[in-house]
């Protein structure tokens, strides 16, 4: 696997690698397990932790990276922090035993819009720990959020389709002031369903934008520019029936 960019990476290409050694590895993914999947700082906090759990039988060595985590030109885009740092940032993990690593914000300011992080747990050959990382085995990616001051502060949401290379594409923008962690979808158009995913679609950040392309055929009728469509969505694990549009790109 190549090395992160010291400049930025995009998130989506890192998931789909760990998702290729996840599932190229499936034994290795069942001895490792992380806790929390989402960390949450409150504002002002200056510190959270997560927990590495070693089930197997062998001793397993951990990296640990903070990156920023932006959405650019409707994609997620990653950017070494430096207001926020692991420690410990190599570790081994001994077999049937955890490790906590401490996450410390060196500004612990509150803000007024929510700040976004990725965690990137890597598991490594024991000889390369501390080294270039290049021979990495497996690859977590854990979300990490900074909670605005307003504990009011929502996602509001706007979503959009449109055609793009021959395909159909979603655009969702986030105007509010936390992120949206967007789950099983459905769209709906001219009196049919088309589901968009199962599971976990994506996030939309906060005053961020994100597109995603749609699991449909590009060749379907879904509206001209102006027609309204419907989406349910879990946002946020709550269930939400929302008004889209049709634009034209």
């Amino acid at each position: 696997m190549s090395r992160l960019s010291s400049t930025f990476v995009s998130l989506r290409a890192a998931i789909l690698a760990a998702a290729a050694l996840c599932f190229a590895l499936p034994s290795l993914a069942a001895n490792l397990q992380i806790s929390p999947v989402s960390i949450q700082f409150r504002a002002g906090q200056g510190a959270s932790s997560v927990s590495l759990q070693n089930y197997g039988d062998a001793p397993l060595v951990g990296q640990v990276r903070v990156y920023a985590w932006d959405q650019r030109d409707g994609q997620d885009v990653l950017t070494p922090a430096v207001d926020v740092v692991a420690s410990p940032p190599v570790m081994e993990v001994a077999a049937r035993s955890s490790q906590v690593i401490r996450l410390v914000r060196r500004n612990p300011a509150q803000g007024a819009a929510e700040q976004s992080y990725r965690i990137l747990i890597d598991e490594v050959p024991r000889d390369d720990a501390g080294g270039s990382g290049v021979a990495i085995r497996l690859q977590y990616s854990v979300p990490a959020f900074v909670q605005p001051v307003d504990p009011q502060a929502a996602p509001k949401l706007r979503w959009e389709l449109f055609r793009r290379d021959g395909a159909w594409m979603l655009r969702v923008r986030n105007d509010g002031s936390m992120h949206a962690q967007i789950g099983a979808a459905t769209l709906h158009a001219n009196g049919k369903d088309y589901p968009l995913s199962k599971g976990l679609l994506g996030y939309a950040l906060a005053g961020r934008m994100r597109e995603w392309r749609l699991p449909v055929d590009g060749a379907l009728a879904l509206g001209a520019a102006g027609a309204a469509l419907a989406i349910d969505a879990n946002v946020n694990a709550q269930a939400q029936t929302a008004s889209g549009t049709v634009v034209r790109e």
